[in-house]
């Protein structure tokens, strides 16, 4: 029989919970609060005047080109570092999921990016590409590749879209490699015996039954792409060249602390959180429909 427990106080589970609702209300509801009115405000730069303009900043934000054009920038730099990542993640996951030898170093030299900082990354692999004296730049330019992240836009997004998918690389291994782990082996012996070659028993097999592992990743890989890639940018390239790098959350931090356009920084943070909550709630309406739960 299972004993359950009982408490004599009705307040004593209000009182359990009061720490984490305090939690939520001072780190996530007052500073969305916050956001929202200054939005709908513009003030100068030391606080001491507010306006209340209604939906005005909303109305210059998305009738400006810089926003846009932000937007598109933002939704490439997301579609291919999260391939990138992805992709990698799960090419790697294969050939550790083998038994072969010195599997367990292998493994702990794929999670090892994970531990890196965001803003670290970005400077590692600026080494790599720094058109001076990286490695991977001077053989490019030994080719006949005039490499220059700091000039060219496209070099730029090229280079902070490695670091980023680098970085969230070894996130998207560790799920693959356990979700390789789990599927019965027996299964892959069985589609074997009866022909079915390494290709058809991928996408046959092994896909559908990772379904749910890659519908995760892709929601915290977007997740991660829009909020948590500012480092890399702030250490790389700064939103530069003419704006080539410069994603929805850079443009926030640029136009408020940097050009002290509190009112339209807040409307911008507003605008990315909707965006995020549109793109969560459609994977999770539209795209979860074709995952396959065993």
């Amino acid at each position: 029989m299972q004993k359950r427990a009982l408490f004599s106080g009705s307040a004593l589970p209000y009182l359990l919970v009061l720490p984490q609702l305090a939690v939520l209300l001072v780190f996530f509801f007052w500073p969305a609060g916050q956001a929202v009115f200054q939005s709908m405000t513009i003030s100068d730069p030391f606080g001491f005047r507010v306006i209340f303009v209604g939906l005005d900043n909303f109305k210059s934000l998305l009738s400006g080109k810089e926003y846009w054009s932000s937007v598109r920038v933002t939704t490439m730099f997301t579609l291919c570092a999260t391939f990138l990542s992805l992709a990698g993640g799960f090419f790697m996951a294969v050939f550790a999921d083998r038994a072969i030898r010195g599997q367990r170093a292998l493994k702990l030299l794929l999670i090892w990016p994970y531990a890196v900082a965001p803003a670290v990354a970005g400077i590692l692999w600026l080494f790599l590409f720094h058109p001076m004296f990286g490695s991977i730049a001077l053989f490019l330019k030994a080719i006949g590749v005039p490499w220059n992240p700091s000039l060219n836009g496209t070099h730029a997004f090229v280079l902070v879209t490695l670091a980023a998918a680098w970085k969230q690389f070894s996130y998207n291994f560790v799920f693959f490699l356990a979700g390789l782990q789990a599927i019965p082996k027996s299964l892959i012996e069985a589609a074997a015996i009866d022909g079915a070659g390494p290709a058809t028993r991928m996408v046959k097999i092994v896909f559908p039954l990772l379904s749910p592992t890659t519908f995760f990743l892709v929601v915290m890989n977007f997740v991660f792409m829009f909020f948590e890639t500012f480092g890399i940018i702030h250490a790389v390239t700064q939103g530069g060249p003419g704006n080539s790098t410069n994603i929805l959350v850079y443009k926030v931090f640029r136009d408020g602390f940097i050009g002290q356009d509190l009112g339209s920084s807040s409307a911008q943070s507003v605008l990315l959180m909707i965006i995020v909550m549109v793109l969560t709630v459609f994977q999770f309406r539209y795209v979860e429909r074709k995952v396959v739960y065993a």
